[in-house]
């Protein structure tokens, strides 16, 4: 079988983007960023979303989660390939930066198209109480991407935006993981000199100081829960809202580095991992935060661990539809696996699992040869160091 490389692949329509596993990791991971972020991204670019995007909602409520996915599929979208828009010209690869200048220019048409108050894909930023959690994934994404998501906006663009991320002020967040939402858009606007509410950025930063329940957890609110909450939100916001408005404490970063160790050794031979806890059909983003210790360089050798997880995740039959668009399910299409607040848009978060595509292509991440990961190492009788808690 020839190798077929990743903008071949890109070319085709979506659902035919078959993955072959004699293509080299980075070419891999390409090919699904594409496969997932293509129609999103295009049909949104072409102001023709909300016409063309099914939203399945398991339980019954396609028309409640009608008012909120749109805004899911760009935030959540736009958060994980951010870092690779970003990366400019550290590929020495001529194609991919091609690829890469022509998802940027989607993505900033994309999001015109979401905030043109004469856009048919006009989004809902501030009814009901969805719209903060993915303006604030909106919001991690131009912040990882400032260059290309954000100074290369039209300056009507980027007003608009200002004026739908402010309106999200009126959501009350929940006493839990929301807080982040809420100081995350704060801290954009404090990233790019408009201002901020400290308030909001001192209230989640402090809140989560006190739910801190040790070896790298917090709680969800008061309460501990068993899910992937700490790397789904917490751990990745709580990071950048710090980097944008003051500095990364040692300890929070320790935390983070303690919980992307555990999120490393959750991972089995077969790349699958345990499905505990709510937002399964949000697959590999499960594993946000080891991604995004990765792109910080603060989890070395995790490549072949990120390849498994997202090959058992994404590669499942029936996890996308016939026009390229994913469907609910952890591994496949799994529809009772849903919350109620789950619906086709929320899905898009599997790509942040794709944040080291950010790192250059000569960077070890990449450059080095494949590492055997924890659970494989153990399994196969290998001598391994005890683990021990932060």
């Amino acid at each position: 079988m020839k190798r077929r490389s990743f903008l071949a692949a890109a070319a085709m329509a979506p659902a035919a983007a078959e993955q072959t596993r004699e293509q080299p990791d980075r070419d891999y991971w390409l090919t699904v960023l594409t496969r997932i972020s293509s129609p999103v991204l295009t049909a949104l670019s072409q102001r023709k979303l909300a016409a063309t995007m099914p939203v399945e909602a398991p339980h019954g409520n396609v028309e409640d989660r009608k008012q909120y996915t749109y805004l899911e599929a760009l935030g959540r979208t736009a958060a994980g390939i951010a870092p690779w828009l970003e990366s400019g010209s550290g590929s020495p690869v001529a194609r991919e930066l091609d690829l890469r200048s022509r998802y940027a220019e989607l993505a900033r048409a994309a999001i015109a198209a979401a905030v043109d108050p004469a856009s048919p894909d006009l989004m809902n930023f501030n009814r009901g109480p969805q719209p903060l959690v993915d303006a604030a994934f909106l919001a991690l994404g131009i912040m990882r991407a400032p260059t290309e998501l954000w100074q290369k906006l039209d300056p009507r663009t980027r007003g608009h935006l200002i004026e739908e991320l402010r309106a999200t002020r009126a959501i009350k967040p929940g006493f839990n993981n929301w807080l982040l939402f809420s100081a995350t858009i704060e801290a954009f606007f404090a990233k790019i000199g408009e201002p901020w509410d400290a308030m909001r950025v001192d209230y989640a930063v402090r809140q989560h100081e006190q739910w801190y329940k040790g070896d790298g957890m917090y709680g969800d609110g008061p309460q501990f829960h068993w899910d992937y909450y700490n790397s789904f939100v917490i751990h990745p916001m709580l990071l950048a809202v710090l980097e944008a408005t003051s500095k990364i404490e040692p300890a929070i970063l320790a935390r983070a580095q303690r919980y992307a160790a555990i999120e490393e050794r959750l991972i089995a031979p077969d790349g699958s991992f345990p499905a505990i806890g709510r937002s399964l059909p949000y697959r590999c983003g499960a594993f946000h935060l080891l991604a995004d210790m990765a792109l910080r360089r603060q989890s070395p050798g995790v490549r072949a661990a990120l390849t498994a997880v997202i090959r058992r995740t994404m590669e499942a039959p029936g996890t996308f539809d016939a026009d390229g668009w994913l469907r609910v399910g952890l591994c496949g299409h799994q529809p009772s696996i849903a919350e109620s607040y789950t619906s086709t848009g929320s899905l898009y978060l599997c790509s942040t699992a794709l944040l080291p595509l950010g790192l250059p292509a000569s960077d070890p991440f990449w450059s080095s040869p494949a590492q055997p990961w924890t659970s494989q190492r153990v399994w196969s009788g290998q001598d391994v160091i005890a683990d021990h808690a932060l």
